[in-house]
């Protein structure tokens, strides 16, 4: 598999690392909250035999440049746009993990679906928090996520707690082993505590249940949603993106821990949109 990588300038100083791989119809893959190019490793080998294969690290994760500026989804979304513009992306079908979904609502806010083939959504709601936690589909209880921000983002060892207590607890289903938690660790130690914190509470405080509803009217969309909230993400979506499908799989990163599964899906989503 050829692969190659470049950086490409957002701002003055301010470079995106991205990864291409194949030919064909793009699919773009943006990471969720402080991870890499990395998670998607068997998405690009699978996908770049028959697509053009794009993997972004978001400002201040991964390769991309560290800075204290910008590091909220308003950004996000902007720095998206000037990577496909580089790149000459056309007709892409956008692919967001996590917090990566805020950066392609934030993208459909700021510059309309026009362009845009179809989305794939893995698993995080339009809108973070709500004081209807038992109607809505959220992250989590309020109290939880405030927890997690006073008390695991202030310094480097916290962050480690959060991630490896996140990564064990909600993103895979099975035992991880001692390698796996480490390499899932040190993806989201590249992006430092304080910046990590800055793009912890931008997510939370979003609202993209506009941009959710209107894009999924317009465009082919796909919510891959975990197992352990599956039921309240699926009446939630049907109620809110009803032109939506939505699917089920695993935990937070089902697309890395049932890859075949999920590889299976996102082939039956492509070839039924377009």
């Amino acid at each position: 598999m050829n692969t190659n990588e470049s950086y490409i300038e957002v701002e003055p100083g301010i470079e995106l690392f991205v990864q291409e791989a194949g030919t064909g119809d793009p699919l773009v893959f943006i990471p969720g909250f402080t991870f890499t190019t990395e998670v998607f490793s068997e998405q690009v080998k699978h996908f770049s035999k028959t697509h053009r294969t794009i993997v972004i690290d978001p400002r201040s994760h991964g390769r991309s440049t560290m800075t204290v500026h910008g590091n909220d989804y308003v950004t996000h979304g902007a720095d998206l746009q000037k990577v496909l513009k580089e790149l000459k992306v056309e007709n892409p079908t956008l692919v967001g993990w996590s917090f990566g979904c805020l950066t392609v609502w934030e993208y459909f806010r700021q510059f309309g679906t026009d362009g845009i083939k179809s989305v794939m959504l893995i698993d995080m709601p339009p809108k973070s928090l709500s004081l209807k936690q038992d109607e809505d589909w959220v992250e989590g209880p309020l109290d939880d996520l405030a927890a997690a921000y006073t008390n695991f983002l202030r310094h480097p060892r916290g962050q480690r707690e959060f991630i490896s207590a996140y990564a064990t607890g909600v993103m895979v289903q099975r035992e991880l082993t001692k390698e796996e938690l480490n390499w899932m660790v040190e993806q989201s130690l590249k992006t430092p505590y304080y910046i990590a914190a800055n793009l912890f509470s931008s997510g939370l405080f979003s609202d993209y249940r506009k941009e959710a509803e209107e894009s999924s009217a317009s465009i082919p969309t796909l919510f891959v949603v975990a197992e352990h909230w599956g039921e309240t993400a699926t009446a939630y979506l049907n109620k809110l993106t009803p032109s939506a499908s939505v699917k089920t799989l695993g935990g937070h990163l089902m697309f890395w821990e049932h890859h075949g599964k999920f590889n299976q899906m996102v082939e039956e989503f492509l070839s039924e949109s377009h």
